[in-house]
């Protein structure tokens, strides 16, 4: 046969880091908080700027990892839902929980977060992605979406 005409192939590997069953599962939005807290935002800047960052799970609610998505100024950060989408597709992950922190100490969501979250969530349900919360944290507290059924 004429190798000229032959179908190119490509290969796909998936090796996890970690093993599924070392991984933290999340059940409800303060084990985000406190995962999100603790690991993921800086004590020392949680205050100063505005950063969202993602957390990718698996179906059985097991983090698969955090990524951050922008970091901005004091009261806003850009956030470009094809960055979400991509890391979501790339770490293979079935659900997505939103994040970001307020500098102010303000726990009450924007009309820009709102926004921006239904915008995610929508372009999510293409992708057959769930988004499960999405997560406004300060140093003192957190508010959930989906704990106000927002989501």
């Amino acid at each position: 046969m004429n190798t000229t005409y032959q179908v190119s192939e490509v290969k796909l590997t998936y090796k996890p880091k970690v093993k599924a069953s070392e991984r933290m599962g999340i059940y409800s939005s303060n084990d985000t908080y406190q995962l999100l807290k603790e690991k993921f935002y800086d004590a020392d800047t949680i205050e100063y700027r505005e950063s969202f960052k993602i957390v990718l799970l698996n179906r059985a609610n097991k983090v698969l990892g955090v990524t951050q998505v922008s970091e901005g100024g004091l009261n806003s950060t850009p956030v470009d839902i094809r960055i979400i989408m991509q890391a979501a597709i790339l770490d293979n992950a079935s659900a997505i929980i939103l994040s970001h922190n307020h500098p102010s100490g303000n726990l009450r969501p924007s009309s820009d977060d709102k926004s921006i979250t239904a915008q995610i969530n929508q372009a999510a349900k293409i992708m057959q992605l769930q988004i499960l919360d999405h997560i406004i944290l300060t140093s003192e507290g957190y508010y959930s979406f989906a704990d106000e059924g927002l989501i």
